[in-house]
């Protein structure tokens, strides 16, 4: 019963973090809107990038820092976990990413295995295919509480 009431009160929070909840994947991690783009298609043409996650002298950063992308371009971002801290790699603008934080804050052991969010144990490696449908600036981060702080986000740029 408790369960029950906080999952009650917890919906109206996620659907006003602009986050759709509903469809495969983990519990109350399905999308159905996403704000930087839209999943890949494997059978048309993509770039590679490779990322990767670190830490080190209380910093938090992802490798590279910014990616320049052309509207309709396809990305597969190959993630790699270089640290030695659990991280993630969740793609949104800053408004649905600084909700997602908040609610982060609230849930910190929250896993993400979605289309545009990937959560990575130390040394792991893990892939995105992304199709950056809308021009605009996105951004990529880490939303374990006190990562995307330390800072832990990177650029987007699509023209």
């Amino acid at each position: 019963m408790k369960m029950f009431k906080v999952a009650t009160a917890l919906l109206p929070m996620l659907f006003s973090a602009g986050l759709a909840f509903a469809g495969p994947g983990d519990a109350g991690h399905g999308h159905s809107n996403f704000s930087a783009g839209e999943p890949g298609d494997p059978k048309k043409p993509f770039r590679v990038v490779e990322v990767t996650m670190q830490e080190g002298d209380g910093t938090m950063s992802y490798s590279p820092k910014s990616l320049d992308v052309k509207r309709g371009e396809q990305i597969k971002f190959v993630i790699t976990n270089g640290g030695a801290l659990a991280h993630e790699f969740i793609l949104a603008d800053e408004k649905d990413n600084l909700k997602h934080a908040a609610l982060m804050q609230k849930f910190p052991d929250m896993q993400h295995d979605d289309p545009n969010g990937k959560s990575l144990e130390p040394k792991a490696k893990n892939e995105i295919l992304w199709r950056f449908s809308k021009r605009g600036t996105f951004e990529y981060s880490c939303l374990i509480p006190g990562h995307r702080e330390a800072g832990m986000t990177g650029k987007v740029i699509v023209k």
